[in-house]
């Protein structure tokens, strides 16, 4: 259905073929700077030190952030990723006419190119006094306004555009208007960057791994469900590389890296969102302690790298990710907070007793693997605000991790948590195929057809087991969450660029149908 222009777009295409009429195009095929705002204020500087004569010359480009036309003169500023430059428009040196196209038919928003020299004004503030401009793209939908706030005395720039949903479907919006939404998502690059400088310095080969897969597994998870016409198959988006990155040990690569996108079909909330960034990385001859020392040592580095400090604030709490991080091993942990010794309940039953009979509620039906995840999402995981590894976790809800040595019933797993919340999830990973082929079946005999922590038994997998896997440490981690913490955003929908939302109705409202998105938790 073809768009309905607004009152205010309309006036903005008329100012667009009025462009085209005084034979200046609107959408013309090339730019031609020469500097970026930043580059220019450099440039001056620099030939100030030097004590040079000539001023410099720039050609810059960007968005129209303000116009301020004073009689003969027009002062504007423009805006690039770099910065805000100020532009200087004078009649005696564009002409009258010239000045005149450029304070009626030019608009805030609009993508405009300035030539000229550099100089400061009476206040210092570096300018270009503009010789030639012109149009590189009109908008013809208003931006949304921006104000300029004061804060720590600095000048910051916050977008009126306050609705999060808003935001968050016109990302492109919330960019153009919103420094410090550019500042996030830079940020997330640099963690990106530093992970993969941290990896690469120490052996691991970063590799890709199919994002359409055959048969998911690698985590406990519903997919999402696709279907291949010319192959006549269906096929799953991953939930995990783990399954195929471990093939790999196999065929004699010994440490290997991805960073890619992961997709589970499960709820959306402030931490959880149905595709999302994960680094995942597997290590031979390595245990779950190696890999929880390499982790402490790489977190380390990326906030060297990327915060100049290993000391943050997120939402409140100021973190230090400085080695070495708190260890609780899980069975003391609950038994500290809750009173109930998981080891004394083998079996669902008997531990749903002993949580009531410490005030517990336990959820109806659920496995004993369930209910210590419950226990643990309710009593530990909030109060892990320092970064804390959480270890030796019970064999039901890890069926791809090795068994403690004389304790069949725990395996050599952890997880780390930071702010109160999980970032990531490691194992000393089982390379035993008779046993892998064993849990596999026991997971199928335990679990209901449709029950997401099922996993369906992947016989390449166990076929590339049979060939021998060396022993080996595996890691995974969500990015996003990182990004969270080292930006110090709460929603998981802050640091992603285009975040998953329920669809709008033709009202715009959003649809309520079965179909729709589930609602956040």
């Amino acid at each position: 259905m073809p768009h309905e222009f607004t009152r205010l777009e309309q006036t903005r295409l008329e100012k667009l073929e009025r462009l085209r009429e005084a034979g200046m195009e609107p959408y013309p095929n090339r730019a031609g700077r020469t500097h970026t705002a930043a580059e220019a204020k450099a440039a001056l500087e620099t030939a100030e030190a030097a004590g040079d004569a000539d001023a410099p010359r720039v050609t810059v480009a960007g968005r129209l952030r303000a116009m301020r036309p004073m009689g003969k003169i027009t002062f504007a500023h423009l805006e690039d990723e770099s910065g805000r430059l100020q532009l200087f428009f004078q009649a005696n040196t564009l002409g009258k006419d010239r000045l005149k196209l450029f304070n009626k038919l030019f608009d805030l928003g609009d993508f405009i190119q300035a030539s000229g020299f550099l100089f400061r004004t009476r206040s210092g503030e570096i300018t270009v006094h503009v010789k030639d401009f012109r149009m590189l793209a009109k908008a013809i939908t208003p931006l949304p306004p921006a104000k300029d706030e004061i804060v720590d005395g600095k000048v910051v720039r916050h977008a009126v555009l306050a609705d999060p949903e808003t935001r968050y479907r016109q990302r492109y919006a919330d960019l153009a208007v919103n420094p410090e939404v550019r500042r996030i998502f830079r940020t997330r690059a640099h963690i990106v960057r530093a992970l993969r400088e941290f990896l690469d310095a120490r052996g691991f080969l970063e590799v890709e791994t199919p994002i359409l897969q055959p048969i998911y597994g690698g985590a406990a998870a519903r997919p999402f469900i696709t279907y291949h016409n010319q192959l006549k198959q269906k096929l799953y988006l991953r939930i995990s590389f783990e399954l195929y990155l471990k093939r790999l040990l196999v065929g004699m690569f010994e440490k290997v890296y991805e960073i890619g996108r992961d997709f589970r079909n499960e709820g959306i909330s402030f931490k959880h969102n149905p595709e999302f960034t994960q680094l995942e990385f597997y290590w031979a001859y390595a245990d779950y302690r190696q890999v929880m020392a390499l982790t402490e040592e790489m977190l380390a580095f990326v906030a060297d790298r990327v915060l100049g400090t290993r000391k943050f604030t997120w939402q409140g709490h100021e973190i230090d990710l400085t080695p070495p991080w708190k260890r609780v091993e899980l069975r003391q942990g609950l038994l500290e907070a809750t009173g109930v010794d998981i080891a004394a309940c083998p079996d669902a039953q008997s531990l749903a007793a002993a949580m009531k009979a410490h005030g517990i509620e336990p959820k109806r039906g659920a496995s004993r693997g369930k209910l210590i995840d419950q226990m643990v999402g309710d009593f530990l995981e909030p109060t892990f605000i320092q970064p804390t590894f959480l270890y030796d976790y019970p064999r039901d809800i890890s069926p791809l991790a090795k068994a403690k040595p004389g304790d069949p019933t725990t395996v050599e797993r952890f997880e780390g948590f930071i702010g109160g919340m999980e970032l990531c999830n490691a194992f000393t990973e089982l390379n035993d195929p008779i046993d892998q082929e064993a849990r596999f079946l026991e997971m199928g005999r335990t679990y209901a057809a449709d029950d997401e922590e099922r996993h369906p038994i992947d016989e390449d997998y166990l076929r590339a087991m049979r060939y021998g896997m060396p022993p080996n440490g595996g890691f995974g981690m969500g990015i996003d969450r990182l990004t969270m913490l080292f930006t110090d955003k709460h929603s998981i929908r802050e640091v992603i660029l285009f975040p998953h939302l329920r669809d709008r109705g033709a009202d715009g409202n959003e649809q309520t149908t079965a179909d729709a998105a589930e609602p956040l938790s």
